[in-house]
């Protein structure tokens, strides 16, 4: 079975409807999504709604990121701790937690941290960031020792993260596989389309990962994006067409 994994959405709608295209056309038969689904993107309202259509379906499961948990526990003292280091994300922060409706906060708020699947005997354990945190960094040069300690007490055989933006992967000493599947909304990559992975999962228990890189219409969502009202809007707008910081 062909199970397509999704995250960092950060709403970009038209990223996420491209990369549902390819999805289907892959013949992806599961889509998994890891979180970000709505701050700092081009279209975070319709983004969220169009989300939380995907989420009555009986084939797509979706856990909760570390800004979806921002935004639903937006205070002051989040604010002023994401300003220190990003500010322009700060501002995004504020004005998703002003602007989503009650609903759409209620969705984002009430998501699983994290969750646990059965797919042909393997044991999928689908977190955000880390199995211990869901704003910790797996990227691709983690030592496999730190990656291998983030991983105790788990025992799944194949951990899907993202949080990062930046497609990875790693194979443990205890045979646990970890794979980071980018991001479909805002990559940090030298490639600006919009990245997912597929876990091709075979009856014996064994599984394939591929990364896939899909093309959108970048520019669209940039010139979208750029003309939102908050504070940074234009330098986050900017990376989505060149890449070069994860934060502004």
């Amino acid at each position: 079975m062909k199970i397509a994994v999704l995250s960092d959405i950060h709403g970009n709608l038209l990223a996420l409807e491209s990369v549902l295209d390819d999805t289907q056309n892959q013949d992806c038969k599961k889509i998994l999504f890891l979180g970000d689904y709505a701050l700092a993107g081009p279209e975070p309202s319709d983004t969220v709604n169009f989300c939380i259509a995907l989420s009555q379906k009986e084939n797509i499961e979706m856990i909760q990121g570390n800004t979806d948990k921002m935004i639903a526990e937006y205070s002051e003292d989040i604010y002023n701790t994401v300003k220190k280091g990003a500010p322009a994300m700060a501002s995004a922060l504020k004005q998703e937690a002003e602007t989503l409706t009650p609903n759409q906060i209620n969705f984002l708020a009430n998501l699983p941290e994290q969750k646990e699947l059965t797919i042909d005997g393997i044991k999928i354990l689908m977190v955000h960031g880390s199995p211990r945190r869901n704003n910790e960094d797996i990227m691709p040069d983690t030592p496999l020792e730190k990656v291998e300690e983030m991983l105790q007490g788990t025992d799944a055989d194949l951990i899907l993260c993202g949080h990062t933006h930046i497609p990875c992967g790693f194979q443990t000493s205890n045979n646990q596989t970890v794979v980071n599947d980018g991001s479909v909304g805002r990559p940090f990559t030298e490639n600006p389309d919009a990245c997912y992975a597929i876990i091709n999962t075979n009856e014996d228990g064994s599984f394939e990962v591929e990364h896939r890189f899909v093309k959108y219409d970048n520019l669209q969502a940039s010139k979208t994006l750029a003309q939102r009202t908050f504070d940074g809007a234009d330098k986050i707008a900017h990376m989505l067409i060149h890449p070069t910081h994860r934060h502004f």
